[in-house]
């Protein structure tokens, strides 16, 4: 096509492994997404966790569509993405969503360690009463950031393109492709600063997590018993202990991706590129198997497919 940009096959490796991470993410958390409106549906209700999972899970998707779709026009259709208003919504969306993935999954952190976290500060037995009514409230909060950071998104890619636009005129599609990633410092700073505030929520919930068990086991040896708390703060543990060792991945290639290169295959780039893409979908997995509900459904329906393929 005479519009299509040359795809190197670097460039169309790139795509193909992002659409199959992509589309492979958007399934694990559609997933979660139909088993907790299944229940919604059949209950009536959700409980504060579930919550947490159906809007962070439906943030993902969002955001590795809008991500693939980024990634596969800057690299197959350039002129058809850096054009007003098209180029403008995909960055608004993109970061809009991601940001609210990074900020629910610290609302998720934050809700274990109030709930299972043992201690007698009054704040924090106050937060622990009331944490079912704090939950939908630190939910909006979080999506109303993640807009306002959006729509920051929105102006600067809207400045940088008019600028880019105008100095390198109207025809040059390589050219402008070109300047926009090397001028696009500044969305990639609005992604870090949304990893840095969640990751920061992170670590305080493994820190206080980590005292309270630490607390609660000298407590149990003293006193020679097991107690099931001990349960559920190895098992909260580990389950921020994925977010810790996830974000610090992604933290890290995220700063890798920022440093400029002029060579047309930045493999440091690709191999960020593919781990941000992988993210959501395999911390979705660890989701589904620390939650009883969710690991028990997938279980059945593989379950299932397996006697279908050994009755065939």
């Amino acid at each position: 096509s005479p519009q299509q940009h040359n795809v190197t096959s670097y460039g169309a490796t790139t795509v193909a492994i992002t659409t199959l991470e992509a589309f492979a993410g958007m399934w694990i958390n559609a997933f979660i997404v139909s088993v907790l409106c299944f229940g919604w549906v059949k209950k009536k209700t959700l409980n504060s966790n579930e919550k947490i999972l159906l809007l962070l899970s439906c943030s993902r998707i969002s955001y590795l569509c809008f991500s693939w779709l980024y990634c596969s026009l800057s690299i197959t259709y350039p002129n058809y993405l850096y054009i007003q208003l098209t180029f403008q919504l995909i960055v608004f969306f993109q970061s809009f969503f991601n940001c609210s993935n990074l900020w629910v999954s610290a609302c998720l952190c934050g809700f274990y360690c109030i709930k299972i976290a043992n201690f007698r500060n009054s704040f924090f037995i106050y937060l622990k009463v009331k944490a079912d009514k704090i939950v939908p409230w630190l939910l909006l909060i979080s999506v109303l950031s993640a807009l306002s950071i959006g729509i920051i998104a929105y102006d600067l890619a809207d400045t940088k393109l008019s600028n880019n636009r105008s100095s390198t005129g109207q025809g040059n599609f390589s050219t402008v492709s070109d300047k926009m990633d090397e001028n696009f410092f500044q969305i990639y700073f609005i992604y870090g600063f949304g990893i840095v505030t969640s990751f920061t929520a992170v670590i305080c919930s493994a820190l206080l997590l980590l005292f309270s068990l630490w607390r609660h086991k000298r407590k149990m040896q003293k006193n020679s018993t097991n107690s099931p708390s001990m349960d559920a703060h190895i098992k909260a543990m580990k389950s921020i202990l994925s977010f810790f060792i996830m974000y610090s991945f992604n933290f890290i290639f995220l700063m890798l991706s920022l440093i400029p290169s002029r060579k047309e295959e930045n493999y440091m780039a690709f191999l960020s590129l593919l781990f941000l893409f992988a993210f959501p979908g395999v911390h979705s997995l660890i989701l589904i198997f620390s939650n009883p509900k969710l690991e028990k459904t997938l279980i059945g329906i593989l379950s299932c497919v397996k006697c279908k393929d050994c009755m065939r």
